[in-house]
This record gives C-alpha cells, sequence and structure tokens, in this order.
C-alpha cells in the first residue's frame, strides 16, 4: 500500500479508520433536524414571540433594567407611610430643581377648628329660616346647639354698670351641678342662698340681625342688685300647691266673717251713738236759740 493512499484514508475515517456508513449517518442527521425545525415551525403560534438567541439586545437589557428598578422603587414607596413619602418627594423636588424646604411649608393661618366653625355659626335661638340652608358648618353648630339646656341661662355681669349682659344656655355638666338652677345663675358666683329667678328680655345682634329673647335665671341678692341696677326686672314667684292654697282661702273667708259680723256691731252702736249726739246737738241748738229769743 502506498503512502499517498494511507494519508487519504487516515483524513476520511475516525481516528485513522474509514467507515462505509460515515455518509448515511450525517445524512439521516440532516433529515432528522430539517424535521424538528418544520415541526417546531407547525406549533409556533401568530401571537408567539420568536425565541431569542443567546446574548440579548442592548435596547431590550436596558428596558429589563429600568423596569426592575422601577419595580425597586415602588415597594420602597409602598412600604414606607404617607409623612416619610411626602418628604422623600419634597427633598427630591429641591435636589432636582432647587430651592428651600421653608419655600415649602404650609401657612396655619386659616385654620380652623370644630370650635372655631361653631363659634362662627352659632346662633342663640335656632328657627325654621336658620335651618332653610344648612351647610356642614351650620349643621355641625346645631348639632351643638341640640345638646344644650334651654330652661335656665347663665349671666356675665361684668359690665353691669353700662347695662349690657352676657347670657347664655347650660350644657350637661353645669346642669348636673346644679349651677344656674340651685346656685347663682351669675358666672362669678356660686351663691346658695336666697335665690330669685328673674325673666330678662334679652336684646341682641347676631350676624348683623337684632333680636330679642325672653330668658329666665336665677340670682342670689347680690347680683340681682348688679341685674337691677338701671331698672328693675320682672321677678319670677313660685305658684303655691292648689291643696295649701285652697285651705289658705278657706280660713281668711271664715275670719272675714266672723270680722264682718263684729263690724255691723260696732257700726250699729256707732250709729246710735251718732243719733243720741245729734239730738243733743239739735237740743242745745234749741235751747240757744230760745234763750237768744227771750233775751
Amino acid at each position: 500500500m502506498e503512502p499517498n493512499q494511507l494519508r487519504l484514508s487516515a483524513a476520511h475515517g475516525h481516528g485513522g479508520y474509514d467507515s462505509d456508513f460515515s455518509d448515511e449517518e450525517s445524512g439521516e442527521k440532516s433529515l432528522q433536524k430539517t424535521k424538528r425545525i418544520q415541526e417546531d415551525a407547525l406549533l409556533i403560534k401568530p401571537f408567539q414571540k420568536a425565541k431569542q438567541g443567546s446574548v440579548v439586545h442592548r435596547q431590550f437589557a436596558a428596558e429589563e433594567c429600568d423596569r426592575e428598578e422601577a419595580r425597586k422603587r415602588r415597594f420602597h414607596l409602598i412600604s414606607m407611610d404617607a409623612y416619610e413619602r411626602h418628604k422623600k418627594f419634597v427633598h427630591d423636588y429641591i435636589l432636582y430643581y432647587g430651592g428651600k424646604i421653608e419655600d415649602f411649608q404650609r401657612s396655619g393661618a386659616n385654620d380652623k377648628t370644630d370650635l372655631d366653625v361653631i363659634r362662627e355659626n352659632h346662633r342663640f335661638l335656632w328657627n325654621e329660616e336658620d335651618e332653610a340652608d344648612m351647610n356642614w358648618e351650620k349643621r355641625l353648630a346645631k348639632k351643638y346647639y341640640d345638646k344644650l339646656f334651654k330652661e335656665y341661662c347663665i349671666a356675665d355681669l361684668s359690665r353691669y354698670k353700662e347695662n349690657k349682659f352676657g347670657f347664655r344656655w347650660r350644657h350637661e355638666k353645669e346642669v348636673i351641678s346644679g349651677k344656674g338652677q340651685f346656685s347663682c345663675g351669675n358666672k362669678h358666683c356660686d351663691e346658695n342662698e336666697g335665690l330669685k329667678s328673674w325673666e330678662v328680655n334679652f336684646g341682641y345682634v347676631e350676624h348683623g340681625e337684632k333680636r330679642n329673647a325672653l330668658v329666665k335665671l336665677r340670682l342670689c341678692p347680690e347680683c340681682s342688685h348688679k341685674l337691677n341696677f338701671h331698672h328693675r326686672r320682672k321677678e319670677v314667684k313660685t305658684c303655691k300647691k292648689r291643696g295649701t292654697a285652697e285651705q289658705n282661702s278657706k280660713e281668711p273667708k271664715n275670719k272675714k266673717t266672723k270680722l264682718s259680723r263684729s263690724a255691723k256691731k260696732k257700726s250699729k252702736k256707732k250709729t246710735h251713738k251718732d243719733q243720741d249726739s245729734s239730738d243733743d246737738s239739735n237740743n242745745s241748738d234749741k235751747g240757744i236759740l230760745i234763750s237768744f229769743m227771750i233775751l
């Protein structure tokens, strides 16, 4: 065997040996590969994306990175409370656009509490016209008004010399403690003895409208003097019970009858005496006339 033939056989063979089935095996593998490719093409759906290669595109990688970073940032914001989130947004704004923290501090000049709203919309007495157009502020003031007790008033008599008085209704704690009914109704007085009830025609200006209300209050003697410093108010007196009133009314009638009888007797005696005295006077006059005629 010549050397040239040995080189050819070594080049065509595997490991120095040639085979007659090598071409057939490579042909079968190529046919299987083509069949597999065709079958995969049949199984691909119309909306299915094509398979990516081992190396992705640079733009796709950048988009995926941005998406992942946004997901982390969103999770971080959700885990924060509202105040911390607000502070972060303000800090980011100042960092990117410039400015000062003082520019973001809100002014509390227009802030109002529930008490401020009640003071602005409170009314001493509510009528049907006041309840016509009700917003939430008026409803809040009306709800507070309904909780007040409107039998007796609490008075402020500090400016009694100017004939100016302040009145308000009592709240629950004052009713429980007896302030204004069993103790003096003056705001700065707690006297419990010698209380008197007074009715006052209270004239006041409310929301630019002049109104009047008849109120009742109980005051001690000293505070009553302050209330009546300029002119006397109407005193409210308690009515007695019907049973005792009837008994008291019967007793004076009996006394009156007894007195009337004794008065009649005395009047009769007086009339007799008067008649006797008149007769005597007439006789004396006649005697004078007679004596004058004789002379």
